[in-house]
């Protein structure tokens, strides 16, 4: 079993006075929702998501030596221009990932961010943004220790996004992503994801995912809130348990490509994350009119075609629209005829399943 002190470092063989490593990092949706968490960033319950392709972030980190005077110092960049409002997020992310880098002091960083979606598009770049910083900051270390295994670098980058944005961990590696232990999924684990172990359908391997975007506005309950509203949530244990079941019930639908299993579990597991928002207290609603619409449009489409298309949503109002690829034109007409009405601005942002972060030479 794999503890979180098995990826504290002794001893650097190498130093290294300056350099940069520029990586970019996907987004990812989850199919079974993770929600809720204790500390240090462990999920409540598993949880398994497509990792995203066009959705990322593309961070450079350049860093120099510097007298090592007991702070963290860092410049950082978004689009090319200072941005001060995230520094306090990276601020928190470094004292919380010291233990594990214990170099972090000794550098000044510049650390230059920008997102291939539209930063206030309402799709979440926490996810994305830290693991492409976790990936930079595990490129330094391998050069302070060549001797890393990749397997090493990989769960390490994991565990360090997590504790940045606990989804992050899902968005290190693809294109199936499991985080938090789970009885029946080898090698999963609380600290960092894994990728699916067993073969994925070929149903699966191009799935596409078109988000819909309601309402781009700041959500007026944040995750992190959300989160914690789940301590003293009269219905919190039972859905752990629920989200234990429907990860196993995905475990034959993912080898076996059934879509109309699949189409359940996604779309019950979209609308129990919602539900949990409705009951907690305070209760919270995220879902716009839009939304509904568009839920209800895909019912009647799926319904009256037959085509195996479903939605998912994230804590927002954006739908997520699910569809294997060979149905890729008959999808895209209905969300063109029917469904970007309902989008503000008639925006969407079409995207598939991807392969987790890439390093940029």
């Amino acid at each position: 079993m794999i503890s979180a002190n098995d990826f504290i470092p002794s001893k650097y063989m190498y130093s290294v006075e300056k350099g940069n490593f520029q990586w970019s990092a996907p987004s990812n949706i989850a199919l079974v929702k993770y929600w809720g968490k204790k500390d240090n960033q462990i999920p409540a319950n598993p949880s398994v998501s497509f990792t995203l392709n066009n959705c990322k972030t593309i961070t450079k980190l350049a860093f120099a030596k510097k007298q090592n005077d007991g702070t963290f110092s860092f410049d950082l960049l978004f689009e090319g221009k200072p941005k001060e409002d995230f520094k306090p997020k990276i601020q928190k992310f470094l004292e919380r990932i010291e233990i594990y880098l214990p170099f972090l002091k000794d550098y000044h960083f510049t650390i230059d961010t920008e997102n291939t979606f539209p930063h206030s598009s309402g799709i979440a770049s926490s996810a994305s943004g830290m693991a492409a910083l976790a990936m930079n900051l595990m490129s330094l270390e391998k050069a302070l220790n060549p001797e890393m295994t990749s397997a090493y670098f990989y769960q390490k980058a994991s565990l360090l996004a997590r504790l940045g944005s606990g989804s992050a961990c899902r968005s290190v590696k693809g294109s199936v992503v499991v985080w938090g232990n789970h009885a029946n999924i080898s090698g999963s684990s609380d600290l960092f994801g894994v990728e699916f172990p067993n073969p994925i359908h070929a149903n699966f391997k191009d799935y596409q995912d078109t988000i819909l975007l309601v309402d781009k506005g700041e959500k007026q309950v944040s995750s992190t809130v959300g989160h914690d509203l789940m301590h003293e949530h009269p219905f919190a244990e039972r859905r752990f348990a629920q989200a234990h079941e429907n990860l196993d019930k995905l475990i034959p639908i993912f080898e076996n490509g059934n879509l109309q299993e699949f189409i359940k579990i996604v779309e019950s597991e979209a609308l129990t994350l919602h539900a949990m928002m409705m009951t907690s207290m305070p209760y919270f609603i995220l879902m716009k009119p839009n939304t509904l619409e568009i839920i209800n449009a895909i019912w009647k489409f799926r319904n009256d075609t037959k085509i195996p298309v479903c939605f998912t949503l994230d804590a927002g109002a954006n739908v997520h629209v699910l569809y294997p690829n060979r149905d890729k034109p008959k999808v895209l007409q209905f969300i063109k005829d029917e469904l970007v009405g309902y989008c503000q601005n008639g925006q969407y942002i079409c995207d598939q399943i991807g392969n987790g972060a890439i390093e940029i030479e």
